[in-house]
């Protein structure tokens, strides 16, 4: 099963992140570094790539920036539903490519393109997004791609990981479940 951390300023402190990150270490095996406000993103995903490379993540991700992935070795990209359009530089620069979707469009896009994997969500209720979609909805999806099916949203239990993965998610996104 894929266990995916998904950072924020809430969840990683810089000034602790060698601890931070074996923390994250016990319970995922893929980590994304995602700061969408820090103007000194460039600088700290240099340092993120280098100390996570540290622990046992299967792979290391940058948010949004092919050019930062490439340029620190992290293993991929995580880009949002409104970047599918560079999938294919990402994958034309080797880059591991996670695509945030939403919609049965989205999925079916970023599978075309040549994404390995996708997040979809929300699953469940999560503060400041759109109604859940829930675990019907994520079933449907699941059976119609190929691809990795990643659930992401509101996932905080085992249980709600458990019913996400018989319904056919290959693994689980989560912010506030690894903190």
């Amino acid at each position: 099963m894929i266990t995916y951390a998904i950072t924020d300023p809430s969840t990683l402190n810089f000034n602790n992140l060698s601890s931070d990150l074996k923390k994250f270490s016990t319970k995922a095996n893929i980590i994304l570094y995602r700061d969408k406000n820090n103007s000194n993103y460039s600088y700290n995903a240099k340092i993120f790539v280098n100390e996570a490379k540290k622990y046992n993540f299967d792979k290391i991700i940058l948010h949004q920036n092919i050019d930062l992935a490439c340029l620190f070795q992290a293993d991929g990209v995580h880009l949002t539903s409104s970047q599918l359009n560079l999938v294919e530089k990402a994958k034309f620069f080797k880059l591991f490519t996670i695509v945030s979707t939403h919609t049965l469009s989205e999925v079916k896009e970023a599978e075309k393109l040549g994404a390995d994997m996708i997040t979809f969500s929300p699953i469940f209720k999560t503060p400041n997004k759109e109604e859940p979609k829930g675990l019907d909805v994520l079933k449907e999806i699941t059976s119609r791609v190929s691809i990795p099916v990643i659930a992401l949203g509101g996932i905080l239990t085992k249980e709600q990981i458990e019913n996400c993965i018989k319904v056919g998610a290959k693994g689980f996104a989560s912010i506030r479940y690894f903190s």
